[in-house]
């Protein structure tokens, strides 16, 4: 099915299935830590919250715990798509199922919790409810990594070439953006008229139509490629050879440059919606300046400059060279970062985002291109488990944690209606963020040298 002319069928199923895929995700990396916030901690009452862990150190647990389940499904699940010889049904089925589980979080409350048994305190039904949503998270993690991470990342590398996968990575990439749009706008709208169970419910219906779409409109990609000859336990960690690291040295350091990036952005990302709600720059409650006067000015200028350099440096990728595209866009999303951590004021803020999305978007395109280039095409599967280590097991880990030291440091706070105190995020990890997204040229440099031409392989 490989092919350099991808027809209307193939486009159509990778923005279905890409766009509801990225939507899930960042509900889940978004929404879910604001249902933390705003819902379970936001109704809990002062000797629960004190008697509890914090909500900075909930929110790592669980992106930490739900990354360490991403990449064991990626690992079992592309492994054995690879030996089942079909993708479609574990990205149709897995859809379905993964709308499923994530409608099922509009049950979770703590008056939900405390029906279900005698707790001694309402510490006890705070605590339980937190790790309700941690375990409910961690199954919708493994349902949508089987069918996301495993057999839809496959499936797109299965169908491209070196001639097209940087137009294919291109619109993947652009997905994340998009669906962090509509899940910002759409969804802070409707938590805020129709409330959390409702709109994941509503979501979970999506996602479920898309996996039903799918079972009608996917065409698998791996007619006539059985596995044959070959041991699955083994086949799990056959991307830790050393002689296969050595052979596709060019793939574990895009491998390497990818986590780096992903950690970075794993710093700030999960707590980016708290931080704007409840910081002190009050984002939220003073959005409305952003469009008055010169504040609207610089508002539009920044991002009409940051969407034509992403469109400047996408049209323009092969004449420039990937090499140097992703050394300016490093650059770029360093120094958007530490600018954005010293920003006091929503205009100055989104300023300092300018180039870092430039960065972001780029950064994100041209190396998971680079990714793909440099996976052997017949192990397709058995590779999505060791990108899953780089891009989400050591970045979801590693990421929260080290926003979770700078948010003690800081020791910022707001107060829920019910009078207690929660820990917030600070400013601070964009800073570190920054810092962190600087040790990408460790491992860009030499991969460079070893040049990213796909023929090079």
């Amino acid at each position: 099915m490989k092919t350099n002319k991808l027809g209307a069928k193939i486009w159509f199923n990778l923005i279905l299935f890409g766009l509801m895929g990225q939507i899930a995700w960042n509900v889940e990396n978004m929404y879910f830590n604001t249902f933390l916030c705003n819902f379970i901690y936001g109704h809990a009452k002062p000797d629960a919250v004190a008697s509890s862990m914090s909500i900075v150190d909930a929110v790592a647990w669980m992106v930490a715990l739900s990354a360490v389940v991403a990449v064991v499904t990626t690992f079992i699940m592309g492994n054995l798509s690879d030996r089942i010889n079909n993708r479609k049904i574990f990205i149709s089925v897995g859809y379905i199922l993964w709308g499923i589980v994530t409608g099922c979080f509009g049950f979770i409350s703590l008056e939900n919790t405390e029906k279900l048994g005698r707790f001694s305190s309402a510490a006890g039904v705070l605590t339980a409810t937190v790790w309700i949503v941690i375990g409910m998270d961690c199954l919708m993690t493994f349902m949508g990594s089987t069918s996301n991470d495993s057999a839809f990342n496959a499936w797109v590398t299965d169908i491209g070439s070196s001639d097209n996968r940087t137009k294919i990575e291109t619109v993947l990439s652009f997905m994340p953006i998009g669906a962090m749009g509509l899940v910002l706008a759409v969804g802070g709208v409707a938590v805020t008229k129709v409330g959390y169970p409702a709109f994941f419910l509503g979501l979970g219906a999506f996602v479920v139509l898309c996996g039903v779409l799918g079972l009608f409109t996917l065409d698998d990609s791996r007619s006539g490629e059985v596995k044959k000859n070959s041991n699955y336990w083994a086949d799990l960690f056959y991307g830790f050879k050393p002689s296969v690291i050595k052979e596709n040295s060019r793939l574990y350091l895009a491998l390497a440059t990818m986590c780096i990036y992903s950690t970075a952005v794993q710093v700030f990302f999960p707590y980016l919606i708290v931080y704007l709600q409840h910081s002190e720059l009050d984002f939220i409650n003073n959005i409305g300046s952003l469009f008055e006067g010169s504040a609207l000015i610089v508002t539009v200028l920044t991002l009409t400059i940051a969407i034509g350099l992403i469109v400047f440096f996408i049209a323009r990728v092969d004449k420039i060279g990937k090499g140097k595209c992703l050394v300016i866009c490093a650059l770029l999303f360093v120094a958007g970062l530490v600018a954005v951590s010293f920003a006091n004021k929503p205009v100055t803020f989104l300023a300092g985002c300018g180039p870092f999305l430039v960065g972001y978007a780029m950064l994100g395109i041209i190396i998971g291109a680079v990714i793909r280039d440099f996976t052997p095409e017949d192990k397709t599967g058995l590779f999505q488990g060791v990108r899953m280590i780089f891009m989400v097991l050591i970045p979801m880990v590693a990421g929260p944690r080290l926003a979770s030291v700078a948010a003690k440091n800081s020791s910022i706070t707001y107060i829920n209606d019910y009078g207690a105190e929660n820990l917030l995020p600070s400013a601070k990890m964009f800073l570190i963020a920054g810092i962190l997204g600087a040790f990408m040229f460790v491992t860009l440099i030499p991969l460079l040298k070893k040049g990213l031409k796909a023929e090079n392989k």
